[in-house]
Order: structure tokens, then sequence, then C-alpha cells
């Protein structure tokens, strides 16, 4: 945002410097990123004075040049070889004399010199338009009609005005500040100033011939609406003082009409809008939307589609306007304009940064709009643009002032402890101080006692909602450097936030994976809708499509985070990086009963070799189990280890399991399918499973156990056993651990078998159990004992063949 040091001035009293001005404004939270010389026609016109040619003849030694003599002033008469063929006697001119560097319109630059053309003195040059910026015309010289003495500077006659303009990294939430008058506001609080605000106690109807119905249907999208019409304007180009403040900015005048908008709405902040009232068919003017997919010309010629959610200006016919956004191209101001309608409105800040993101159309006004406006400022600002029109346009004022404000946005009210105040800031500012600054930035003071006090926020402060914002507030005015650095480093906060933070657990499960060589993902959270409609998968809710989708391979929200992953691992697999161990935290989208929802995720990937291949590791390919010992770290690591793995039949999976705790599924993992697979042109088996990393996370109860090393031997007994093929280890595992609490302290499966010499349907298992007594050496009896034990519970239970 760009402010103009000269027009800030008209304000508030600024004895500083720009650059000082700089320090205050960004001490305040409003960050100056850049102060720079602004001349409304650069060089300021320096050197160039009104001189007069006394003489003019022809050249001696060419055609179509002239020597003259020009008075200067101060008593000097320069002689000028002249090559402008309108150049006469009699004529004030403008005179570039020796030493002047000129700014041509085209951006160049050279510097007069006394000189000798064609065998004759030059001491200057009379000088054309584009030869000093003033325009692009060259047909010949600038002739005066001016009674200003010779010698008087040029940048007095032309109105030459120097400025700095100050270049604000205004932040999202200072829309507050989106205006000379908001910047003005905060030099008022920090310096302890008074705001001098333009007067409009001369506004006055003249007359009621130009009555203008105005009708709000929708109020939502238009809380307050005001309007005025002004008859009899003359639309012309703007004076000089006009476009010298807009130019200032970085505005281009268009017209006197427009140009008054457009001031204002730099002035004040209050985007206002001029309509043709001669335009307004039925002298009605309508807010409310139009029925979707209405087409509509804005000004720039371009035709849109308007969304049903688009809030437009309207006549009795059609519409005129987006509301807030831009302008329609039928009833806008030319210069055939005689009559006036003038809108000046508060809208909602959802409705116009919809309808400004939907039509890609980033306007002043919508950056204002969408932001938030003050809706208590309608009124005056019509009033104050109402004046400049009669005063630079003519004109009267046609009608009463309309104003459609059925439901007052009121101040926001609520306490604050001045303790928490304090807490915030690290320092306890005096209590009248902490007031004062309140009050100057017009947060008025309701009630106050020695613990806290009421605040009354005013609708513009759109920032400034709770507790913690009226710290803030405090804070930037009393200056951030006016708070002493303690010996010991702290924070604080008046939330109560959870010991638990979901960003750290999935920072201890990234570096658990990593650590055992596993690359990090992050994929697009939009996919291609095809990859499932192609084998008719289904996913929990209804997918959410992108409404304004780039293409349709980006057409939907993910439901899943397969389709992303295997993508990334086609792409690596086809560069010839075939091992792969991937994984991606990330979010999954649905639309359930009306309500978008979204879940975390963890997936991991696992394709090739285990690992690298060399002399002393022959290679060994990836399978189910290497994916299922990492997920089990996984689970350990979050305290789930209690999970129940169940198979499943999956749409995804040529086998897996899924993990439960009762009938809640905390993941599956398993292979991907091959027909799958083939879709990504990926020829390989890939192992995958999916986490819910938010179930993972709020079940997450790790415990850090604590014992002394065992003082008595642990004993190993080998057990080898076939069993039918579809019971699990799982199955094995649990009968076990149930059978012998005591002594048993793990059981693994040291090797599985299937094939010869094994029955059909059976499956044969080596076991091995580690048993430990605490309290004293374990005898071979005892052994011997328990493990009888566990052979009979696995033949009784699981149908068991003990090979003994």
């Amino acid at each position: 945002m760009t402010i103009s040091y000269n027009w800030l001035k008209e304000y508030i009293d600024i004895p500083e410097s720009p650059e000082e001005i700089g320090h205050i404004l960004t001490s305040t939270g409003l960050e100056v990123e850049h102060i720079e010389l602004h001349e409304t026609i650069k060089g300021g016109l320096q050197g160039l004075v009104i001189g007069e040619v006394l003489t003019c003849s022809k050249h001696p030694n060419a055609d179509k040049l002239s020597l003259t003599t020009v008075d200067v002033g101060n008593n000097k008469i320069l002689p000028i070889v002249c090559g402008a063929p309108n150049v006469a006697a009699g004529q004030k001119v403008v005179v570039a004399v020796p030493g002047t560097t000129l700014y041509t319109a085209k951006g160049e630059s050279f510097t007069i010199k006394s000189t000798k053309i064609r065998g004759e003195q030059s001491e200057g040059m009379i000088c054309a338009e584009d030869e000093i910026g003033l325009g692009k015309s060259h047909e010949g010289i600038i002739v005066l009609h001016t009674q200003l003495p010779n010698g008087t500077p040029a940048s007095q006659l032309y109105d030459i005005q120097s400025d700095y303009t100050i270049e604000i990294g205004l932040t999202p939430n200072r829309a507050d500040a989106a205006s000379h008058l908001g910047v003005a506001r905060d030099i008022k609080a920090s310096k302890k100033r008074t705001l001098k605000l333009p007067s409009v106690d001369n506004f006055k109807v003249q007359n009621k011939n130009l009555a203008i119905t105005v009708q709000v249907e929708n109020t939502d999208a238009c809380p307050r609406y005001s309007a005025v019409t002004i008859s009899g304007v003359k639309v012309s180009e703007s004076p000089n003082w006009l476009k010298n403040r807009l130019l200032a900015i970085g505005q281009t005048p268009i017209n006197n009409i427009v140009d008054i908008t457009n001031f204002v709405l730099h002035e004040l902040g209050q985007p206002l809008h001029a309509f043709d009232a001669d335009q307004i068919i039925g002298s009605k003017v309508i807010v409310k939307t139009l029925p979707e997919g209405t087409k509509f010309t804005t000004l720039d010629k371009k035709e849109r589609t308007l969304k049903a959610s688009d809030l437009m200006i309207c006549n009795a016919q059609e519409g005129m306007c987006i509301g807030g956004v831009f302008g329609g191209i039928k009833s806008g101001i030319t210069e055939d304009s005689k009559n006036v309608f003038l809108e000046s409105a508060y809208f909602s800040p959802e409705y116009i940064r919809k309808t400004s993101m939907h039509h890609q159309l980033k306007t002043d006004a919508s950056f204002r709009f969408e932001r938030g406006t003050d809706p208590n400022n309608t009124v005056y600002a019509l009033k104050r643009a109402a004046l400049l029109i009669q005063e630079i346009a003519g004109g009267e004022i046609s009608s009463d002032i309309v104003d459609v404000y059925p439901s007052k946005i009121e101040n926001r009210i609520f306490s604050v402890k001045y303790k928490n105040v304090d807490r915030l800031i690290g320092k306890n500012i005096p209590r009248e101080e902490m007031l004062s600054i309140l009050e100057r930035l017009d947060i008025q003071i309701l009630e106050k006692n020695e613990t806290d006090f009421k605040v009354s926020v005013p609708p513009y402060r759109v920032d400034v909602m709770q507790e913690a914002d009226i710290a803030e507030e405090v804070l930037r005015i009393y200056g951030f450097n006016n708070i002493e650095l303690s010996e010991i480093a702290s924070t604080d906060y008046l939330a109560s936030f959870p010991s638990k933070d979901i960003n750290k657990y999935k920072r201890t499960i990234g570096e658990l994976l990593i650590s055992n060589g596993f690359y990090e993902i992050w994929t697009n959270s939009l996919t291609n809708f095809s990859y499932q409609q192609k084998h008719n998968l289904s996913f929990k809710g209804i997918p959410v499509e992108i409404l304004n989708k780039l293409s349709e391979e980006q057409g939907i929200l993910r439901q899943t985070l397969l389709f992303t992953g295997l993508e990334v691992c086609a792409y690596n697999i086809n560069r010839r990086q075939k091992d792969l161990k991937l994984f991606e935290f990330g979010k999954i989208y649905y639309k359930e009963a009306d309500k978008y929802q979204e879940e975390e995720r963890l997936v991991l990937f696992m394709t090739g070799n285990v690992q690298t291949e060399n002399w002393r590791n022959p290679s060994k390919g990836v399978d189910y189990y290497e994916l299922a010992q990492h997920v089990q770290h996984i689970l350990i690591k979050s305290g789930c280890v209690d999970l129940k793995h169940e198979k499943i039949d999956d749409q995804l999976l040529d086998y897996g399991v899924r993990l439960l705790r009762g009938s809640k599924e905390f993941g599956k993992l398993g292979k991907i399918k091959q027909a799958l697979l083939k879709d990504f042109g990926i020829k390989q088996d890939l192992f995958y499973a999916e986490l819910n990393t938010s179930l993972l996370f709020q079940n997450a109860n790790p415990k850090l156990v604590i014992q002394e090393v065992a003082k008595f031997p642990e004993v190993r007994r080998d057990l080898s056993l076939i069993l039918d093929k579809q019971i699990s280890f799982e199955e094995i595992h649990n009968l076990i651990m149930g059978a012998e609490k005591r002594l048993i302290r793990n059981v693994i499966a040291f090797d599985v078998y299937e094939g010869e010499n094994i029955p059909k349907g059976k499956k044969a298992y080596a076991l091995g159990f580690t048993l430990l007594d605490e309290t004293k050496t374990l005898t071979d009896e005892e052994i011997d004992k328990t493990m009888e034990r566990l052979m009979a519970a696995l033949e009784q239970k699981l149908g068991a063949l003990i090979r003994k």
C-alpha cells in the first residue's frame, strides 16, 4: 500500500521527516518497506523558466532552423537556435537554460549545454511538451498564455510538486490502516496528536429532482447501503492538485468524477462507485444476487459468468455492477454523463472474497471490502465525495441521502484483565498509560476497576476481537523497544494448551522412520478422480470436487494418499530408483452428511530390495513382513501395541490385515493389487500401509518402564508344530501368552514352511520361547512342565500337531 507524505500531512500535524515517519509507522506495526522521492514531472522542471521570444529570424545556414533571442528574466537575453516551425517573436515560451537536465516523456534524459549549431551560438533550448515530460506532442514548442514575469520557474506555472511515497507492507489484519486517514490514526495514537478530518458541514440538498429508489434484497451480503444523486455535473479532466494526489500513489487519473471516488477511497478507506444516473433503468437500484450462469460484461469489456452468490447492483431490468468488486460497461461515468448516482456501501467480507476469487478480480475496492471496511463511515464518505464533485464538476445535490441500514453493526464489548495484558507484554505498564493508549486508538473504556476493565471496540477494527488483541494494541503503541529484556528468556499465553502436540508426535514418528532408511515425501492434496473410477473404488464419504479446477488431473481432493504416492513411486522407478522406502503425513478429505471432513493419515510404501546389494548382502526383495515390522515399530512408539490384527479382503490389496481396537480401525497394510500398479506403469511388487494418524495420536500412551536387569538367566526352548494354514501367528502368540503369563517373556517364529512333506492346507511353524523367573533360577523340571502345558493348549485350542 502506498501513502503520500504530503497528503498524509493534511490530516495530522507532521513535523517529522519522511524517514522519521517511516520509523514511527514501523514501530506501530505498519512496516514501511520503502520511501521514495516522487515528483509530478520527473526532475521537477528544475532549470526551466518562462521566457519571451524577442526576435526570430531565419538561420543563415539551415532552412529549418531559426535564430532567436529570448528574455529569461534577471536582465538576461539568450541567443537560442530553435528548430520548431511555430516559433515567433512575442511568444511566451518554456526555456531550458544551460546546465538543465531534461527528462523526456519516453524516459530519456539529456543535459542542455552552450553550443554552436551550424556556426551560430545557442545558449539554451525552447522546449516542446515531450522534451520536458509534460506530454507526448512534438509538433512544436509550447506557447504559453500567461502574465507571469520572465524568469519565473516553470514549476510554478505547472504547479509541480515534490512528494515522498511511503510503501507500507500492510498485513491482512490491518484493514483499518488501508487509507491515509487510517495511517494518520496510528500516528495520532503514537504521538498524542489530533486528527484533522475534512468537514462535511456544507453538505446541503439543493433539490429533489433526481430521486432514485434503493432496495436491498440481500442484507446479509450488504448490511448497509448509502447513496445520493448529483445532477448537472460536467465530466472533464481533474484539476492538477487532484491528479497529483493520485499520481503520487500510483493511480492513473481518468476523469474528475471517477478521480474523486478514488481520492476518497485512498483518503478514508471507503470505496465508492459512481453510476451514470441516466443509465439506471426504472430509476431504481436493487442490491441482490442474480441466477447462476447469468452473463455480465464488466468495465474491462470481458463477459463474465456470474455465480449465484455474486452480489450485484442492478437496475429495474439488469445488473449494473458486481458489488464491491468491479463496475459494468453500461452504467459507468463517461464524458457525456450529466447526472450521477453515488454509492457508498458496506459489503460482507465473505461475499466479496468469494466473488473476487472466483472472477480473479483484484481491485482497490475489493482489497478493502474483503478485509472489512467501516460500516459507520458510509454516509460521511458519501457527503465528502458529493461536496468534492460539486466543487470540481459543478452540479447540485438532487436527493436526500438514502441510507438502508436495517441492523446496526454494534461495537464489540468485552472485559480485559490487567494481569493478562501485563503477562503477555512482559512488563507492568502503568494503568493510566494503558487506558490512554486504547482511548487514543478509539477503543472506548466503559468500566474499570482494580483488576480489569471493559472495552468497546469500533467495528472498523476488525482485528481486535479478544483480550490478547488488546495487549497487542497497547504494546505496539507503547513500543516494542520500550520492553526491557529479562535475564531469562520466556514466553506466555492466555490459552491453556494441551500437553500433547500432534506435530511433535508426527516429528517423532518421522524421525523413527528416517532412522530406518525411509524418505519423507510431500504430495499434492488434489488428485485425479479417474484413478478410483476405473477400478470402481469407493472410500469414506463423498469425494470433494474442485469447482474451479485447473485440470481433470487435479479435479478432486484426495480420499486416500495412495494414488499420489504411487505417482511418486512410478516417477522414481522409471528413473531406475527401484529400491524405495517412502512415507508421508497428509490429510484426506470427504463430504459426509452435508459436512466437509478431513482426517490425518500416515502412509508407507516399500518396494524393491530391502537394502542395497553388495558382496556381503545378496539381494533380498521387500515382502509383507518387512513392512509389518516397521508398522509394529510405529505402534510400539505410539504405545498402541494392543491392536488386533484382522485379515481383510480389500479393494486395493491382494492380501493384508487391518489394525483394530474394538470397532475403531487404526489402519491397514498389505500388498497392492497388480491391476492398480499397472495403471501407473509399476511392474514390481509394492507394499503399502495406511495408518490413521489422528487415532494413533489420540490413543498414544507410550510408557517408560524402568526395571532392574534380571539377576537370573533366561532359558530358550524351541518347538516345531503343524497347523491349519489359515491360523495366524497372532493367534498362536495370544494363546501362549494367555496360557502362561508368569514365565514366558517372548515368543518368536524363526521359520515358517509350506510345501513338500507338509499336508495340503497346512503349514509348519518353528517357534522359539524365552522363559524367565525373576525370583530364582529355573529348573529343568519347571521348564518341561511349562512346555507341556503350552503344547497341550496348542493341541486342544488350535488342533496343532507337535513334531517331537
